[in-house]
């Protein structure tokens, strides 16, 4: 039989980051547990700041009947001349049974013994005290707390728990509280515990009392208030899908409200006066025309028809930040962007100051623009790697950490530094994400890559190595960011060479490790087949650049109609080549060339390397093409002669072609 199911537990406010962190758990959590309780059925989960709610519409009241079944020792070790062994004695201890109830079954070709007993499924209402805890116990906050005289831990102090099953309450004491038919509604409509006497009821206690249960009508209610004000101001409000989700998990009865500030603020950049409401208020920025106004949006938890004092208060409440943060602007400027006092300012232990880091920096800089020759001034790189940290001396980073960079070019224009110099400063970090913009020009692109560099080759000499998902510098996205760059900027870097030049400046560097490491996230970076990375990487290849030109390519041709065919050709000539070093100089003597399939293969081999190719994809097209001739000369020629010279130059042949395309890709590693 099923019935309906309410599992309400109340708490004090949830911290809203990590509530979200685990809300992709929250749900698969709970239906394990059923699942091994053999009460798996379809739920609900709603939360507001002050509560955790499953709800079933219908949930089976009894665990169905279930037969346990145990297999025990073969009978030839259970007894022995007809007399039963501590194996039989123990299997039949451990169903609980005497020996002449066990009974026999075949497993494995062996009769064994066995015992099957029915067991009767228990009440729902008996299991879901400890179904309700455990679940609660499995949920990851991060940190949690402890309150009163209770030795159990949650992320905030549990206040109420309320399970009902078909309206009858179901008994139970967690968390130093006994269940309860209670619940809470607003704390502006009551703030004392509302008595309900069943399901019904409680949905309409909760909706009388100004608490939107379920999130998605407090997204939807949001966004409509939103929507009003920009259409009745002719205004955008830009919507962070973080902060939104934030929101929506503090408020109860939400309310999207406009609020202004003083205009005069307006001279901080416009990134300062988003962050400062964002993060300290968890307001929405308005924009006009593409351009910050003096305007914000604020989503109130009142509960009221009037928010005049609501709107006042958080004007009250921003402008006294804002103050703030032109305060340390203005200072700012006042001081000059300057490096003075990064000598103080440590990096890591072994690596020395930010000012050192600054200074390795430059020369990997300088390294890199002697390599690539970009169109741009060398005095400007050297410029924007040495005020590109400067920031860290502002008070406005001491007090807005996440604005380093974007401040540094602010205060760059200001003091009259050029604007690829300011740029290079701003975009430092680019990219920061796999979906992140990309440096937009050759000058932030160098600088970019040279901070990461350093910070890989740096870490990586004092043996700060990532391991397992561990990694506090983020040098797998620094990996990936140089992957990015290389590739938008066609900048050629060989993970080999390219950084045994740039280790000089380091200690006790162990650059196999650094080469591996940056191997491991190649094969990581492309959406590709993965045999497709590991074909290239097979061939040798070490440049960036021409590892994704070449992973391309091949990946082009793996996925074009009829590969798997070439594939099982070259396959073929890869198996017949295994003994041959392809790296030795390979020689084909045509005077040896005697049959015709062989002396066509030849030729079309010539004609196929003599050529330019624009691309990779076309120059493994032709290789690949010589597919029909490899066909034909395996069908009419016999590579393995008696004659030793005639099977050699055959080899040699064969292996000739492989060796072309093994500068590209060691076809025999794709796998289909």
């Amino acid at each position: 039989m099923l019935k309906p199911l309410l599992i309400e537990i109340g708490v004090e406010e949830l911290p809203a980051v990590p509530l979200l962190k685990e809300m992709k758990n929250i749900e698969k959590k709970y239906a394990d547990i059923l699942e091994k309780y053999a009460l798996l059925s379809e739920f609900e989960f709603y939360y507001t700041p002050r509560r955790l709610v499953m709800w079933h519409r219908e949930f089976p009241i009894q665990q169905a009947d279930s037969v346990e079944e145990f297999f025990g020792a073969p009978l030839a070790v259970a007894y022995k001349d007809g007399v039963p062994t501590k194996a039989a004695e123990g299997f039949a201890r451990k169903c609980g049974v005497s020996l002449n109830e066990l009974s026999t079954a075949e497993k494995g070709s062996k009769e064994v013994l066995y015992y099957k007993k029915d067991v009767a499924g228990k009440p729902s209402a008996e299991l879901l005290p400890e179904i309700i805890h455990t679940w609660l116990k499995s949920l990851d906050f991060g940190k949690s707390m402890r309150w009163g005289s209770l030795h159990e831990s949650f992320i905030r102090p549990v206040r109420w728990v309320n399970v009902q099953l078909d309206d009858t309450l179901v008994p139970m004491h967690m968390y130093g509280i006994d269940a309860a038919k209670t619940t809470r509604v607003h704390r502006i409509a009551n703030f004392n515990p509302v008595e309900i006497t069943g399901i019904k009821e409680y949905f309409e206690t909760l909706k009388n009392g100004g608490v939107t249960l379920f999130q998605q009508t407090r997204e939807e209610k949001i966004l409509a208030d939103i929507k009003t004000i920009e259409d009745e101001n002719s205004v955008n409000v830009e919507i962070d899908e973080d902060l939104f989700a934030e929101v929506v998990a503090i408020t109860e009865n939400p309310t999207a409200l406009l609020g202004s500030f003083d205009e005069a603020f307006l001279r901080l950049p416009p990134e300062v006066i988003i962050t400062s409401m964002k993060e300290h208020q968890r307001y929405f920025p308005v924009f006009k025309e593409g351009r910050l106004i003096n305007r914000f949006v604020v989503v109130s938890n009142a509960l009221t028809d009037d928010f005049s004092e609501v709107i006042a208060g958080n004007e009250r409440v921003l402008r006294p930040r804002l103050a703030d943060a032109l305060f340390f602007y203005e200072n700012d400027l006042k001081n000059g962007l300057s490096t003075k006092g990064l000598e103080k300012v440590a990096f890591f232990k072994g690596l020395g100051s930010v000012a050192d880091k600054i200074k390795r920096e430059e020369k990997i800089a300088t390294a890199l623009y002697d390599m690539y020759q970009p169109d741009v001034k060398k005095e400007d790189l050297k410029r924007a790697v040495e005020l590109a940290k400067a920031d860290l001396m502002s008070e406005m980073v001491y007090e807005f950490t996440e604005l380093q960079g974007l401040m540094g070019y602010y205060y760059a224009k200001e003091a009259g530094e050029n604007e690829a110099v300011a740029l290079a400063i701003k975009e430092q970090y680019l990219p920061e994400g796999e979906e992140s913009e990309l440096p937009s020009t050759p000058l932030s692109a160098i600088v970019a890559m040279s901070i990461k560099l350093d910070t890989l080759l740096g870490l990586f000499s004092v043996n700060e190595i990532p391991t397992g998902s561990r990694d506090p510098f983020a040098l797998r996205r620094a990996v990936n960011g140089i992957i990015r760059i290389v590739n938008e900027y066609g900048f050629e870097f060989d993970i080999v060479k390219t950084l045994k030049e740039l280790s000089v400046n380091y200690d006790a560097i162990d650059l196999e490790k650094l080469e591996n490491f940056i191997i491991e996230r190649i094969r990581r970076y492309y959406k590709v087949n993965p045999s497709i990375v590991e074909a290239v990487l097979a061939s040798g290849e070490r440049e960036l650049l021409a590892l994704g030109h070449k992973i391309e390519a091949l990946n082009t041709l793996v996925n074009s109609e009829g590969f798997d065919e070439v594939s099982s050709t070259f396959k073929r000539v890869a198996n017949i080549t295994k003994d041959i070093d392809l790296h030795s100089a390979l020689h084909v003597d045509e005077t040896l060339l005697e049959e015709a399939a062989e002396k066509t293969l030849y030729q079309r081999y010539k004609e196929v390397t003599s050529k330019t190719y624009e691309s990779y994809e076309e120059e493994l097209d032709a290789l690949l093409g010589l597919k029909p001739e490899l066909d034909t000369f395996f069908d009419n020629v016999m590579v393995n002669a008696e004659d030793e010279k005639l099977k050699n130059n055959r080899k040699a042949l064969i292996a000739s072609i492989y060796k072309s395309i093994l500068t590209i890709a060691d076809i025999k590693e794709v796998s289909i």
